[in-house]
């Protein structure tokens, strides 16, 4: 029962509800999820961390890149939570938007046009 209250605690900030619930979409990367949640890294790592501890989310290398999963059996928490609630979820719907239009690409432009400020 210990698991399921954490988990219910980590999934009560709005930031990590909506990490969650962009993962059920597909597995992303750290640039991808602040692209879309608009905070800073920093604060992003510690609700990734509550995330993992919590035993909903896992992490994979893909050569540079991390990308964030959820692990399994979040899936089927989220679905029971959001039952019958989906009109209560507007923002998921507009993160799942922004998700479709974005990829590593994004991340990368933004690092190579961030360096190429720097520089000047």
């Amino acid at each position: 029962m210990q698991t399921l209250i954490n988990q219910l605690k980590a999934l009560g900030d709005p930031n990590r509800f909506r990490i969650v619930m962009m993962l059920k979409t597909r597995p992303l990367c750290v640039c991808e999820l602040l692209e879309v949640l608009d905070i800073a890294g920093g604060t992003l790592s510690s609700h990734l961390k509550i995330l993992r501890n919590a035993e909903l989310i896992s992490q994979v290398k893909d050569g540079r890149w991390v990308e964030y999963h959820l692990r399994e059996g979040t899936e089927d928490l989220l679905n029971r939570i959001m039952q019958n609630r989906e009109g209560d979820f507007f923002r998921v719907e507009e993160d799942r938007k922004i998700i479709g239009r974005i990829n590593r690409d994004v991340c990368t432009t933004k690092i190579k046009t961030n360096a190429s400020i720097k520089v000047q």
